[in-house]
């Protein structure tokens, strides 16, 4: 009778909340100003000859920027496009004997050096966007793959044959239950995948792609190290950006039931 009183009065538990703190907010992006500062004071006392300002000049920055971000963003979406549903397939009945293959395959895409899968490409397909893109995805699929097949198989079996039980199709399980149980997992291989495209994105320029390539390898074959310094900077300050936005989105869309009780 007194646990039963006792519980009644307890109070309820606190709902989970979002773990976003401040020092989460706030310390990257101060770290990216101050890079981004530092780098164009920097610029500003530095003696750029007529090589250098001819690489710089004429809004050339601004567009390999965009060409980066661009295939960034292009790569990225068609990772997520071929990466979760085959994930989800590779899960689904007499398909989970394809696993061990499919899994080879993308493991080989990773496993090429990325140069080299570039300069396949463009002798198959000839130099532009499109074999640089390509190349960027075989290369970053792996990671959302092999974490959509790992979450959708860590999820516990009792909570799916309950859902079966109360009467949902398969699809309804997939949608309600096992997907938003295996997020967690699958932003972080998004995440990754991410990572690894802004960071494969700077050997577009091989094949003609474009991007902050451009500049690096301007700076590396003329010996003009503001051109270098400048193209490298932009490139870790969008990888780091690009990081710190997914873990963002880890945070906020991870379902409310897996929440961290801060």
């Amino acid at each position: 009778m007194r646990e039963r009183e006792e519980a009644e009065a307890s109070p309820p538990p606190a709902p989970a909340r979002r773990r976003v703190t401040w020092q989460k907010l706030t310390v990257l992006p101060a770290f990216l100003v101050a890079l981004l500062l530092g780098t164009w004071l920097w610029f500003r006392q530095a003696d750029l000859d007529a090589i250098s300002e001819n690489a710089l000049s004429g809004g050339q920055v601004t567009t390999a920027l965009w060409q980066h971000v661009e295939l960034t963003v292009i790569s990225t979406f068609f990772v997520l496009v071929i990466a979760i549903p085959l994930g989800v397939l590779l899960t689904r009945g007499a398909f989970r004997r394809a696993t061990p293959a499919v899994m080879a395959v993308a493991n080989t895409g990773q496993a090429t050096p990325a140069i080299g899968l570039l300069a396949l490409l463009v002798i198959w397909l000839g130099t532009g966007m499109r074999a640089a893109l390509i190349g960027i995805i075989a290369y970053a699929v792996l990671p959302v793959l092999a974490n959509t097949v790992a979450g959708l198989r860590a999820n516990d079996p009792t909570l799916l044959e309950a859902a079966r039980g109360i009467g949902m199709s398969p699809l309804g399980v997939l949608a309600t239950v096992e997907l938003p149980l295996a997020v967690p997992l699958i932003l972080a291989g998004v995440r990754t995948a991410l990572v690894l495209n802004v960071g494969t994105a700077t050997l577009a320029t091989f094949g003609g792609g474009g991007g902050l390539g451009v500049l690096i390898t301007t700076g590396i074959t003329n010996q003009r190290m503001p051109v270098l310094v400048l193209g490298s900077v932009l490139t870790v300050a969008l990888a780091l950006l690009v990081d710190w936005l997914a873990s963002l989105a880890e945070l906020l869309l991870r379902p409310r039931g897996l929440e961290t009780v801060g």
